[in-house]
């Protein structure tokens, strides 16, 4: 468990009167990290140890851990979740931050970054979600990416749900957990089940009708005028690097990283590769907290 933290600083009020809460790991410039789910953010750690590079600041988005349920149900749709991330921009005192966005939180990033292209220094997306704009992650885009992991002895189960999913006939999201990672081992497992999203109102209503914009948000995207660096993993069958290289087309002149042996959580696959390249990224500083 982690410590709970109760500075004031550390919570915020949204401008719809919803207490939002963060947390800081590191020092060095801050970095803005936008978990994905939307669940705790504590799945996301420190990220593999970029912590002892940037100062992660990373909020836990509204009705999952330790923020409020806001009173509006609506305000969990991802446009409006952009207002919570100006929020804490302000309340971080910052004139411009770096921002990361991880799996659907890259979504939010990505509107906001569209919304306030001159807030943000540098953009990085990992192993992205891509409804934001607008690109579809095709069934045989999935396999591919799940058969090249025909040698694991998880396999057959796992893509027999896949398949079934695929076909419409089944819906065990679960079973197919081990694609996710570059081992299904116990640390995996562990990092799995403690990840799960926990509030099933604020997952439906991420992507509620309304949520996402795609041509709109796709013609801003294309004058972002800060360095943009989208990073895959591999064997990541939830974001595969077929469609994230997609996502990285819409921005002038961003960079692709392919994760080796990565899934869709590569700070845990290979955090010495994942942090350096991050780091190599992030290497020009903007203001300390």
């Amino acid at each position: 468990m982690r410590p709970v933290e109760t500075s004031p600083e550390l919570f915020l009020t949204a401008p719809d009167g919803t207490r939002l809460a963060h947390r800081r790991v590191g020092s060095g410039a801050p970095l803005l990290c936008v978990p994905g789910g939307p669940a705790d953010s504590a799945y996301l750690g420190d990220l593999g140890g970029l912590s002892a590079h940037r100062t992660l600041v990373i909020p836990d988005l509204r009705g999952t851990g330790r923020s409020a349920v806001p009173a509006d149900p609506s305000s969990y749709r991802c446009d409006r979740l952009v207002d919570d991330i100006e929020a804490l921009r302000r309340h971080l005192g910052l004139d411009r931050v770096d921002l990361l966005g991880h799996s659907a939180g890259a979504n939010l990033a990505a509107q906001y970054a569209a919304r306030h292209p001159h807030r943000v220094g540098r953009l990085a997306l990992v192993a992205p979600g891509t409804r934001a704009v607008g690109v579809d992650v095709t069934a045989d885009a999935r396999r591919e990416v799940a058969l090249e992991r025909a040698g694991e002895p998880w396999f057959p189960a796992a893509f027999a749900a896949l398949e079934a999913i695929v076909a419409g006939t089944g819906s065990d999201w679960e079973a197919v957990a081990p694609f996710l990672y570059g081992r299904w081992d116990e640390a995996a497992r562990r990092h799995h089940l403690a990840g799960r999203p926990d509030n099933p109102e604020a997952v439906a209503g991420f992507g509620a009708d309304g949520a996402f914009t795609p041509d709109a948000t796709r013609a801003a995207l294309a004058a972002f005028p800060s360095p943009v660096l989208l990073l895959a993993g591999a064997h990541d069958l939830n974001s595969p690097p077929s469609a994230v290289a997609e996502f990285a087309a819409v921005f002038p002149g961003a960079a692709l990283t392919v994760q080796p042996g990565a899934g869709h959580y590569p700070w845990l696959d290979d955090p010495g590769r994942f942090t350096a390249t991050l780091a190599a990224f992030l290497a020009s500083t903007l203001q300390t907290l």
